[in-house]
């Protein structure tokens, strides 16, 4: 029998490659699971087998506690100490007494009962196995062989015991995958689970195209190229960012490859898709005129506040800038990181000059000039009342129509304009307290309308504007209180309408 459990643990460890020590722990647990199920599902059980002869012991086990404990739940399996001094004079609180017990014979039903526990504790150590084998690859490119293709994604073999999964929406739409096929992903997760597939893989990932060109290209595994960025939309097109770290390479063309063999290799395996290789720039401006490829931009206005661009393009090429479905211009603005918005030249002309006539118009207002000055202003690049006030006097002495006399004039005017909406702001920000209009309001009280005043509904006619959902915030007001005070405060609306009439 000695033999036997030997015999076993080299058969299985051989075939699973899975360490000894750990079949000898599932035989261990398997004969103490035999052993509780012959003399007593309740007792505590421990099998000691002997590494180098197969011999083993069987031990009955009680769990120590203090004599002052509560009653003892599991008293088959549990002693106070005074009782556990009679076995052990070691015996202490938190720690375990045992005594020989009888062994079970490694017959069938100890046997069958071994096979469940190591077939276990083998799925166990392969899973730990997986995880320690690839926890240390995530963001790297796989390969494997499909194992089998259902309506949840595709399971491939990657050799060694390790199965990975490409959830349907990670898989590329419309791609034919077969049983038996090689296929590539990345590795986008490791996740140990008790069940299923533990290695989550990509082939729509962005970065699944990053990898597949270090693949094919030499210059961006050996790190002479950097592809700084990519969007796809799988399996139709995407885009990528490159820069040469070495001037002699041409970052494209390398890409591209002799007669495009390099680039037609990535898009192969990617079911066909087109990719487009962009050019990296330092100047944002210059990128994304880069990725609006093959687009041609006449203009392009850059706003860093709301960090987007106004691209304008001839009117036939609008078509070819945005895409099919705004693909073009959905991809460019993915590998940019802006937002683009994509206009014919005259549509750009006419944004543009609107919002000229905007800021004169603001600046003939706030800084109380004439047509000529606020649009030598907005000619000469300023956009703000700031800027005005705050750019270097030689700036402004610069502009030829001016001297210092107008400079130093439109300057103090610029800070009293930011001084008068530094108050008001302030003023706002303390709350004004509400008006006699609002308190008149039938339904008022002083209480309410100072709560409604430090929320900004100072007048009358700021309550007429609100909603009922409005007021609803409001400690002590519910939606029939606030309903009335509406009303109340619109009655003003209808008896003008009615004296109209």
């Amino acid at each position: 029998m000695n033999k036997e459990i030997l015999t076993v643990v080299e058969n299985v460890s051989n075939e699973k490659g899975v360490d000894k020590e750990i079949i000898f722990e599932a035989l261990e647990a398997a004969l103490a699971s035999a052993t509780r199920k012959k003399d007593g599902e309740d007792i505590d059980v421990r099998v000691s087998i002997n590494r180098k002869t197969g011999d083993y012991d069987t031990f009955r086990r009680w769990k120590v506690f203090a004599d002052d404990s509560t009653e003892l739940e599991f008293p088959e399996k549990e002693l106070r100490l005074e009782d556990a001094l009679d076995l052990s004079s070691d015996a202490e609180p938190g720690g375990y007494v045992e005594m020989s017990h009888p062994s079970v014979v490694f017959g069938r039903i100890a046997a069958q009962t071994a096979k469940q526990v190591i077939v276990q504790k083998v799925r166990e150590a392969e899973r730990a196995q997986v995880v320690e084998a690839y926890g240390n690859r995530v963001g790297q490119l796989v390969s494997g062989i499909v194992k089998r293709v259902d309506r949840n994604g595709i399971y491939v073999d990657l050799g060694g015991n390790a199965e990975g999964f490409i959830p349907r929406e990670q898989m590329i739409p419309r791609e034919p995958v077969r049983t038996q096929d090689r296929i590539k992903a990345f590795l986008k997760e490791v996740r140990s689970e008790p069940r299923g597939p533990q290695l989550f893989l990509s082939r729509t990932a962005p970065d699944f195209l990053i990898e597949l060109f270090k693949l094919e290209v030499p210059e961006v595994g050996q790190g002479l190229i950097n592809i700084l960025g990519a969007a796809r939309d799988p399996g139709a097109r995407a885009k990528i960012a490159v820069k040469s770290n070495d001037p002699r390479i041409d970052p494209v063309g390398a890409c591209v490859g002799m007669r495009g063999s390099r680039v037609q290799a990535v898009s192969s395996e990617i079911a066909g898709e087109r990719v487009d290789i962009i050019p990296w720039d330092a100047t944002s401006a210059q990128f994304v005129i880069n990725a609006m490829a093959p687009a041609e931009v006449v203009s392009i206005v850059v706003d860093e506040d709301s960090h987007s661009m106004d691209i304008a393009v001839t009117e036939e090429k609008l078509s070819q800038a945005i895409g099919r479905g705004g693909q073009n211009i959905r991809l460019a603005s993915e590998l940019s990181g802006w937002e683009l918005n994509v206009m014919t030249q005259q549509a750009a002309e006419a944004k543009s000059e609107g919002e000229q006539r905007t800021l004169i118009e603001q600046f003939k207002t706030q800084l109380d000039v004439d047509e000529d000055v606020a649009q030598i202003l907005v000619q000469e690049g300023f956009s703000t009342i700031e800027e005005i006030a705050y750019v270097p006097a030689s700036e402004l002495n610069a502009i030829e129509e001016f001297d210092e006399e107008i400079v130093k004039e439109l300057r103090n005017r610029a800070r009293d304009v930011l001084l008068t909406q530094a108050i008001a702001t302030e003023e706002k920000i303390d709350g004004a307290g509400p008006s006699d209009d609002l308190l008149g309001v039938d339904g008022m009280d002083e209480e309410l309308a100072s709560m409604l005043a430090s929320r900004g509904i100072v007048t009358r006619e700021d309550l007429a504007e609100q909603a009922v959902d409005d007021l609803l915030e409001i400690e002590g007001v519910d939606a029939e209180r606030a309903g009335a005070l509406i009303m109340a405060a619109r009655k003003h609306w209808f008896d003008t309408a009615s004296g109209q009439a």
